[in-house]
């Protein structure tokens, strides 16, 4: 796996673990909870070329300390990441790929910072509390906070979509299997 593509699997797997953590109202845990949730994932940047991947994803844990399995569409494992606190790793069939936490991941992947902390509260149907937030300006349901727009439009089939409008566009989507 090239360092792009093992990028781009960073990318689908730390997007996976953000919307995974949040997919369904009644799914929220208590600080520190562990739980397990499965679903389909597709992930698009908008860069030259577009990037996109769709995945079967697996994630247990919780922004701290958990486990993100990537499946193709036989079951076969694509990619795997671990984060704890202090360390993240990505696992392909290349290998491991060591970062000091899912921050560093992330600025591999997408070559700059994602508020992790933030997304994980968003991918639950709430704002953050650590950063001011509007309701959307087309009045969707759902809201924008830290130069990202949340669609709660289909939240309640269980669909959630976090959007980067900036160049280049990221747009995440996920859809969490039934009692998941």
């Amino acid at each position: 796996m090239t360092r792009g593509a093992r990028g781009f699997a960073a990318l689908a797997l730390l997007a996976a673990a953000l919307l995974a953590g949040c997919a369904t109202p009644q799914r929220t845990a208590a600080p520190g909870a562990s739980e397990t949730l499965s679903g389909r994932l597709a992930v698009r940047v908008d860069s030259q070329p577009p990037r996109n991947v769709s995945a079967s994803f697996e994630l247990s844990g919780n922004p701290t300390h958990g486990q993100l399995v990537l499946s193709g569409p036989l079951g076969a494992t694509a990619a795997q990441a671990r984060w704890a606190p202090g360390e993240a790793a990505l696992i392909t069939s290349d290998g491991r790929t060591a970062y000091p936490d899912l921050d560093a991941l992330a600025v591999d992947a997408l070559g700059e910072r994602i508020p992790i902390a933030a997304l994980f509260d968003w991918l639950r149907g709430r704002p953050w509390t650590g950063a001011k937030f509007t309701p959307r300006s087309d009045n969707e349901a759902g809201f924008e906070q830290l130069g990202w727009r949340i669609s709660l439009a289909r939240w309640s089939e269980g669909w959630v979509e976090a959007r980067r409008p900036a160049a280049p566009v990221v747009t995440v989507r996920a859809k969490l299997e039934p009692g998941s």
